[in-house]
């Protein structure tokens, strides 16, 4: 029986939802910032954990800027 990666439970077929090539229990399926709960592929993923695509994984993971976005606006991260 899979273990679950969020709480170390069994997870049972009838409660299973397969994301980053692990099965989870339907609610232990939360973004890791904001935990609000993800559906099965329509998330981001960085080392392993699951993000909500806008506005945590863009928020931490993504390009730094500031303005309107324009060419002037990127600030690059050291």
């Amino acid at each position: 029986m899979p273990k679950c990666p969020k709480c170390s439970k069994e997870v049972y077929f009838a409660e299973k939802v397969s994301s980053l090539g692990k099965d989870w229990h339907r609610p232990c399926l939360k973004c890791e910032k904001c935990n609000k709960t993800l559906t099965s592929g329509g998330h981001a993923e960085h080392d392993g954990k699951p993000y909500c695509h806008n506005p945590c994984y863009s928020a931490l993971f993504g390009p730094g800027g500031f303005g309107r976005g324009g060419a002037e606006s990127y600030k690059f991260k050291k």
